[in-house]
């Protein structure tokens, strides 16, 4: 109730200012300067001038006079009257289109003046309670042109509804449809317009931008809606700078100078300007007296204003990008301009002002010092050089100026909205083919019904309205080009509303900031590159450029985080990209594992070759003490300890990596058991040892039983192992710093049963190296102790370097393990079998210790063979003779009960029997004595 009293209070006062003035002809009043009859009339609220007289000075209610002749704004009037026209013309409805058109003079006040005149009957508007059958003369208004006159308008207006179109006014308030509910526009909301402005940065990598509005509700929610579009953009505003609405250059110096020091000092080299053309124009003049040049951004209320694209030097300021809405080209419409003058019957004021303008002669408004009468300078511009050449009347002439000078595409919404009220007064008249059966004296709101619902094609274009009567229909984007001293609108680009997408035509820019095709740089910092992330301080868009560690990346611009880099794959720091990572192991193709199969091939042939030769020598003395048997034993448990290695190569499985240790295990501890076994026989011969205790001893001499059970406890511990600790694939993370996956098996988590393993066959190497240590000085015709001594150090001190290598060691381990091994087995392989070889093909005559062995058996036996003693080279055996003297006395029973069965056994011991020192069939006594340089064994026979 109080908003509607307020209403009523206001119509009464504009009632009475309507009263007031001139009420002349036609029903009009010379307050609107275009009036042409009609059977239903339509409002025209567009301004022609650009402000009012003494405005800031005003004080009583007194008439508004308006000022600074604008010829966009009354070139788009003129298109509206000529789509008036048009209709009329085209015969679609069955009456006639009259127009009643006012100057707003570029503010709210005068268009609210103007409305009450429209909606007066007989000048008066009566006061009601009810306007449902309320129905004034004029049915609908076109207009206003700025946002902050619609919206006042509008208010107004939904108290009658009386429907109120507009082609320019695109402030998101107009969208509100509880304050405004008669309001419908043929453009967007400026919702589009701030999203497509920080879509174009976005798309040139715009993120500092400086912005300056004006003082009025258009700008302020432009304003707000760019803001909240530029943080999601990640667009930082630089300032805010603030103009007033009612702008006066000569008054308001100090605001645009305020203003123009921030541009300048700014290191923001976008500018978005959300202004009207005279205050933009005032900006402009100061930037050229500095030559100072930014990247401006219009806004849809000076993107295509000719004055500023005409002004002289603006091709210092810059490079200038811009929304227009969308606009048709008319020849009919050009036509119309070329040839204008009053409507017949009505008349038109604002023609006429134009006419004198352009045709009048005053020669004295030429002066330095003209009269007052005479228009401003700008205006005096429009002067034609051939004003004074001609005495006819200057409302009788026409030209071309209008059509030259002025985007005359840019009506083309004005039309449009004529269509749109003609395509709903169709359905409001009820008209078809045949006619209508409406009535024309129809209240505004049935208008406004059909006109929300309207759906039709214009010159290509098709308009409609959506629940908040905004049109979609999108925006040019525009540069303005130099074209000499002045500049032109060059289409780049489009913006759809529907999608929200902007398409930009790269190949039509051309930069005054760059002089070239190139984009200018307008940043805060500059661009982050692929591989770094953004360290914000303080502003988003000032920041430090920071590498990504490693395992994350990013792979674009500007990222403010950096992204995980996928399973399986990884990166260094600062990359772009995360590669897969290469798989490290043991390759085929790679130059370690190919020595370490040429190491495991030469073992295989070297096994191969030395079992040939045990073979084929066999019945000679070295490998009759070598005991071709286990020795034969020994070299399966190699072959199968190198086959071991074989598992070591190639992409780890958890087969794989169960095989080769279990392989290892079982073939080296069936080769150090053989070991072990000599080791304990030589033990077990040259030792002293008591009767009692060398005879239990002798008991455990059974040598395919130790390997066997030594080599079955090995296969138990290897059992337990599988099952309780499994060897698997190892999964561990990788190291950061390595781009490659090393691909490994672990023995087990605890490691417990590898521990074990080791461990065990450590134990047996022990064994056997203290058994054979202990008949060290056993020469070495009789026994192997230096061999075995020899190896049995060599395995120790390679696993036992070997642990704290593999521990330490994580990529290399497998190749450790493997040279391991190897070594290994060929340290058993030339302290065993190789000496054997070279001294079974290449060494002494083996007759000589068998003639020895003989002559032992013969004085054994009472006899004395016809030979010289035996000198033997020097050997220091202290304690072997004790052995042999222990055991005269058990072996003299046995020889004297039937010498000729011991002659028998003799003879066959020395052709088939193996060597009598490890077969002991008799013991002897042997004692050494020093004889100067050389040792004199002599043999006594004892009884046996």
């Amino acid at each position: 109730m109080v908003v509607l009293w307020a209403l009523v209070v206001v119509e009464a006062c504009l009632s009475a200012l309507v009263l007031c003035c001139d009420v002349m002809e036609h029903g009009g009043s010379h307050v609107c300067g275009a009036w042409a009859p009609g059977d239903i009339m339509i409002g025209i609220l567009l301004p022609c001038h650009g402000s009012i007289k003494n405005l800031a000075t005003r004080t009583s209610p007194e008439r508004y006079q308006c000022s600074d002749f604008e010829l966009v704004p009354f070139m788009r009037t003129l298109a509206a009257i000529y789509a008036i026209e048009e209709v009329n013309a085209a015969g679609i409805l069955p009456v006639s289109l009259g127009y009643m058109m006012c100057d707003t003079c570029s503010h709210p006040s005068t268009a609210l003046q103007n409305v009450q005149l429209m909606l007066a009957h007989n000048h008066t508007l009566r006061t009601q309670c009810d306007y449902t059958d309320y129905s004034p003369e004029v049915k609908a208004i076109l207009g206003a042109r700025y946002s902050e006159t619609s919206i006042a308008v509008a208010k107004l207006l939904s108290v009658y509804m009386v429907p109120l179109l507009s082609s320019t006014s695109s402030s998101p308030a107009l969208s509100d449809k509880l304050r405004q509910p008669g309001f419908l526009r043929t453009v967007p909301s400026d919702v589009h317009q701030t999203r497509a402005l920080t879509q174009l940065m976005s798309h040139f990598s715009w993120n500092w931008v400086g912005v300056v509005y004006i003082d009025d509700s258009y700008g302020r929610a432009a304003l707000q809606g760019f803001l909240q579009d530029a943080q999601r953009a990640n667009v930082c505003v630089a300032y805010q700078e603030v103009l007033p609405f009612q702008f006066d250059p000569e008054h308001n110096g100090p605001e645009v100078q305020r203003v123009v020091r921030q541009i300048r000092s700014s290191t923001a080299k976008v500018v978005l300007l959300i202004l009207k053309g005279n205050q933009v124009e005032a900006i402009f003049k100061e930037m050229i007296k500095t030559n100072t040049q930014k990247i401006w951004l219009a806004s849809d209320t000076w993107a295509v204003h000719g004055p500023l694209a005409q002004m002289e030097g603006i091709n210092q300021v810059g490079d200038i990008l811009g929304f227009m809405f969308i606009k048709g080209k008319s020849e009919s419409f050009d036509n119309y301009l070329r040839n204008l003058s009053a409507p017949q019957g009505g008349y038109n004021h604002f023609i006429e002002e134009y006419k004198n303008l352009r045709f009048n002669c005053t020669p004295e408004c030429s002066q330095e010092n003209p009269p007052s009468h005479c228009p401003s300078p700008e205006l005096r511009k429009l002067k034609s050089l051939k004003a004074c050449e001609s005495s006819s009347d200057p409302q009788a002439q026409n030209d071309d100026y209008l059509v030259k000078t002025l985007d005359t595409g840019e009506a083309f919404l004005e039309r449009a909205g004529v269509w749109v009220v003609a395509h709903a007064l169709k359905k409001v008249l009820q008209c078809n083919s045949s006619g209508c059966t409406g009535q024309t004296d129809f209240p505004p709101w049935k208008l406004l019904e059909e006109m929300k619902r309207v759906n039709f094609e214009y010159e290509n274009q098709t308009f409609y309205f959506d629940e908040n009567g905004d049109s979609l229909n999108g925006y040019d984007v525009i540069m303005w080009k130099k074209d000499g001293n002045r500049r032109t609108f060059t289409k780049i680009g489009r913006y759809r509303a529907l999608d929200g997408l902007i398409k930009i035509e790269e190949t039509n820019l051309a930069w005054l900031s760059t002089t070239n095709s190139t984009v200018p740089v307008c940043r805060c910092s500059p661009r982050c590159p692929p591989g770094k992330y953004k360290k914000i301080n303080t502003i988003s868009c000032c920041y430090k450029c920071v590498d990504c560690e490693e395992g994350m990346f990013t792979d674009g611009f500007d990222h403010e985080e950096c992204k995980v880099c996928p399973n399986d794959t990884w990166c260094l720091k600062g990359a772009d990209r995360c590669i897969p990572r290469e798989e490290s192991y043991l390759s085929w193709g790679d130059a370690h594992p190919i020595a370490i199969m040429v190491a495991t091939g030469v073992g295989f042939l070297t096994l191969l070759v030395v079992f040939i030769l045990f073979w084929v020598y066999r019945n000679s003395s070295a490998m009759k003490r070598a005991e071709v048997s286990i020795s034969t034993v020994m070299m399966a448990g190699l072959f199968v300890s190198f086959a071991s290695v074989i598992c070591f190569m190639g992409r780890p499985s958890i087969h794989l990596c169960r095989a080769r240790q279990v392989m290892y295990a079982l073939g080296f501890t069936m080769c150090v058991s053989c070991v072990l076994v000599k080791a304990y026989r030589t033990f077990l011969e040259y030792l002293p040892l008591g009767r009692e205790l060398r005879r239990r001893l002798d008991k455990l001499y059974q040598p395919a039983a130790v390997i066997s059970v030594l080599t079955i406890l090995q296969g138990i511990i290897c059992c337990l192992w599988l099952v309780f600790d499994s060897p698997d694939v190892a999964r561990t993370t990788p190291s950061p710093l390595n781009l490659k996956k090393v691909m490994r098996c672990h023995e087990g988590n605890t490691y417990i049963g590898f521990g074990v393993m080791l461990s065990y066959i450590a134990f047996l190497a022990l064994v056997g190296f203290f058994l054979a240590f202990k008949g060290r000085n056993v020469p070495q015709q009789f026994s192997e102790t230096g061999y075995i001594i020899f190896s049995m150090v060599m395995y120790l001190f390679v696993w036992v370097c070997f642990v704290p290598v593999y521990i330490t060691t994580k990529e290399e381990r497998t190749a450790v393990q493997a040279s391991a091994i190897l070594i290994s087995n060929y340290g058993i392989i030339f302290c065993h079998f190789i000496p054997k070889c070279y001294e079974a093909i290449w060494g002494p005559d083996t007759d000589t210790m068998e003639r020895f062995y003989s002559r032992m058996r013969g004085v054994a036996n009472g006899t004395r063979p016809s030979v010289n003693p035996i000198v033997l080279p020097h050997i220091d055996l202290p304690s072997v003779h004790t052995i042999f003297d222990d055991n005269i006395s058990n072996h003299s029973q046995v020889n004297n009960s039937s010498p000729t069965q011991n002659e028998e056994s003799s003879v066959q011991d020395d052709t088939n029997s193996p060597d009598p020192v490890f077969t002991r069939p008799c013991h002897y006594s042997l004692r050494y004595r020093r004889l100067n340089t050389e040792r004199r064994v002599r043999l006594r026979s004892n009884s046996c």
